[in-house]
């Protein structure tokens, strides 16, 4: 099958032994022009080095963006108005951030006049369908390369023997290999592969970067308090923050406490199940801290309603559906819910445990102490009330009664 005729592609470059041979690859498979896209969303690494590196191979047009504002308020915060958790775990640190990517290599696409956008991810994984999903929904007519779909290097050494013969310098890591696959935003780091492929085996303490073991964590907690309006955290301790202020600091209190770590085995949208291991401080403080201001400003129907939706929200996000209609909808129910989520939270973080010790609006909460005490409440409550209450709920449960007896 001949290829498609392509001029030029925008291709999601990172500077690493992947999108450097896909870069070397586009060229001489498609005979093409590529322009490189990098973007900062907080892995915690220099970004400007992919600068260079695209410079040597000729790249003429290069992007690299500080797109962590954006990542965390446009991204992150609405999803974690809602409670988002995939599979009862997983805080989809990876699965957030593919569809601020596959925007802007759209957008950088229109930018330059190319007619296709490539990226690295494998055959095997949920990427693949994020990107290109989001991609399709923001221009139907672009065209998606995926390298790993086309060509035979399947491995590690076939890899390194194609940037050989290219010329392509790729720096070694300690030990000849880096032995985990890992994914890493200002959400989260996320680790696959390598030992972890058999869910048996306990990770190595070795392994996690941005936390200490919980064993570890000094034997003070530490005290936090949470500043919300509309249900986004705008406040720490009192000092007005960014998003993406506010989730590096929480990652830095999280990981000092040993805060977020998680090992899962998660069922992928193409039909596997996958172990991974993750680290998501900030997350995991932000996620109990949420809970617990709408614990006392959201009403109960509201917020029941929000927790049927948010398995399907999840998934949505999970499976590549962030632009799709559904989750939009989804999006406007949910963010009105938090015109009231407004006030203070306070936390106690403790070798892995984040605990709410506090919470109170002063214009929004729903809780009356008049009514809930257990001492004399004036009047405001008659108990009497509860007897018909109970007898009317309980009018189907004692036909159904009588009829078994009979």
């Amino acid at each position: 099958m001949s290829k498609q005729k392509i001029n030029k592609v925008v291709l999601a470059y990172s500077g690493g032994l992947d999108t450097s041979v896909i870069l070397k690859w586009l060229e001489d498979e498609y005979q093409c022009e590529v322009v490189t896209f990098t973007a900062d969303i907080g892995q915690g690494e220099e970004v400007e080095p992919a600068r260079e590196k695209a410079k040597q191979y000729g790249i003429k047009e290069i992007y690299i963006e500080d797109l962590r504002e954006e990542f965390v308020r446009d991204y992150v915060y609405p999803m974690f108005r809602a409670n988002t958790i995939y599979e009862g775990e997983y805080l989809l640190g990876t699965s957030i951030a593919r569809p601020l990517i596959a925007k802007r290599l759209v957008e950088i696409a229109e930018e330059t006049g190319a007619d296709a956008i490539s990226h690295g991810a494998t055959g095997k994984g949920n990427d693949q369908v994020r990107f290109e999903l989001g991609a399709y929904a923001l221009n139907p007519d672009i065209k998606v390369i995926a390298p790993w779909r086309e060509w035979d290097l399947n491995s590690r050494s076939k890899l390194m023997e194609y940037a050989e013969k290219a010329g392509i310098q790729i720096e070694q890591k300690r030990g000849g290999k880096s032995p985990y696959s890992m994914d890493a935003n200002l959400l989260h780091i996320s680790y696959e592969g390598d030992l972890l492929e058999d869910p048996w085996n306990e990770p190595e303490e070795e392994m996690w970067r941005w936390s200490v073991s919980p064993e570890a964590a000094p034997d003070q907690p530490t005290y936090i308090v949470l500043g919300f309006e509309k249900g986004d955290v705008v406040s720490i301790d009192g000092k007005p923050m960014t998003p993406a202020q506010v989730l590096a600091e929480l990652n830095r209190l999280g990981g000092d406490n040993g805060i977020g770590r998680s090992d899962i085995v998660e069922n992928r949208y193409v039909g596997m199940k996958s172990r991974g291991c993750y680290e998501t401080p900030g997350g995991t403080i932000l996620l109990k801290a949420h809970r617990a201001m709408e614990s006392l400003t959201l009403d109960r129907e509201v917020a029941h309603q929000k927790d049927e939706l948010m398995p399907r929200y999840a998934t949505l996000i999970y499976n590549g559906y962030w632009w799709s209609p559904e989750r939009e909808m989804l999006q406007k129910m949910i963010d009105a819910s938090q015109e009231t989520v407004n006030g203070e939270v306070r936390l106690k973080l403790y070798k892995g445990n984040v605990q709410v010790v506090g919470r109170r609006s002063e214009t929004d909460s729903l809780f009356d102490e008049s009514i809930a005490t257990f001492e004399d409440d004036a009047g405001a409550y008659d108990q009497k009330d509860a007897e018909g209450f109970i007898k009317l709920n309980a009018l189907r449960l004692r036909i159904a009664g009588k009829k078994r007896r009979r």
